[in-house]
């Protein structure tokens, strides 16, 4: 096994089953004090990662920029029709917030409610293993960035999910398991998408676009009006610090892969320099002869 794809295996059972378990390990008293900042904090990760990380890669690496702002346009309006036919379901369900954002099942379609969200959950988290490879494909750097950013978001989703299946008649153990499954979708779509995407390099470029539409669309469409209440101004300024430190931890890890990079670049090059200033064997043996 390759270590890109050791990574990528790592990283999307990460983000599709250990978040999962991080969601149910969590009491309720806990929920109700962190999920909103979650919430926040999601936002500024999913943003700074699309704007900060992926695009920049995306253009660098190549394509028209009018056939990326394309794809970009595209894969936006593709995520807001997928959860149109929910099928591509964002809802955070929180207790203690006070912001409810699910339907009310009633218990005849509760049971049907829980299998609907589960399947909604499988493919999205297919997606993301999708997403996680083609940024490791692109830069090993990028690839941890966009990890990260699934596992932000995906912390507070699974709460909402594990929430819904519990009201559904799930048990606690059952509700774990069936989610836990279903986060095995993200290690499926990062397995996949690296053997299908690996011989197809032209296509990284806009792959890495379809990536950064789905972060800016859940961010956008799904976490920041969870956030859109009237509160008290603490907290507000309290929102907005969980969103800036988002923001900032991309930031910070953005400039330092490009630190490293250029300093990977300069070694590379003064080290071919050297290579080629230094005599050859055969050559300082030439005037013994």
């Amino acid at each position: 096994m390759s270590m890109t794809l050791l990574w990528i295996v790592l990283a999307t059972f990460a983000g599709g089953v250990l978040s999962v378990v991080i969601a149910a390990g969590l009491t309720v008293s806990v929920l109700s004090l962190i999920v909103r900042h979650l919430v926040s904090l999601s936002a500024g990760v999913l943003l700074g990662t699309a704007l900060l990380k992926l695009l920049p890669e995306a253009f660098e690496t190549g394509g028209s920029p009018q056939a990326l702002f394309a794809t970009l346009l595209g894969g936006l309006l593709f995520f807001f029709l997928l959860e149109k036919v929910e099928l591509y379901r964002h809802s955070h369900h929180h207790e203690g917030d006070g912001h409810h954002h699910h339907h009310h099942f009633d218990a005849e379609q509760a049971g049907r409610g829980g299998w609907s969200v589960l399947l909604g959950d499988s493919i999205h988290n297919f997606c993301d293993g999708v997403l996680i490879a083609t940024a490791f494909l692109a830069d090993p750097h990028l690839g941890v960035a966009t990890a990260v950013a699934v596992i932000a978001h995906e912390i507070p989703q699974e709460v909402g999910d594990y929430m819904v299946l519990l009201n559904a008649g799930f048990s606690r153990a059952r509700a774990l398991v069936y989610n836990a499954i279903s986060g095995l979708a993200a290690v499926v779509g990062g397995v996949l998408g690296y053997f299908v995407i690996q011989p197809f390099d032209p296509w990284v470029p806009y792959l890495l676009v379809i990536a950064s539409s789905s972060f800016i669309y859940v961010a956008v469409a799904d976490l920041i009006p969870q956030l859109q209440r009237r509160l008290a101004w603490r907290e507000t300024l309290t929102q907005l610090a969980w969103l800036a430190a988002g923001l900032g931890a991309m930031a910070l890890m953005s400039t330092l892969t490009e630190e490293h990079h250029h300093a990977s670049g300069e070694a590379h090059h003064e080290h071919a320099h050297e290579a080629a200033a230094a005599p050859s064997p055969a050559g300082s043996a030439d005037p013994a002869r």
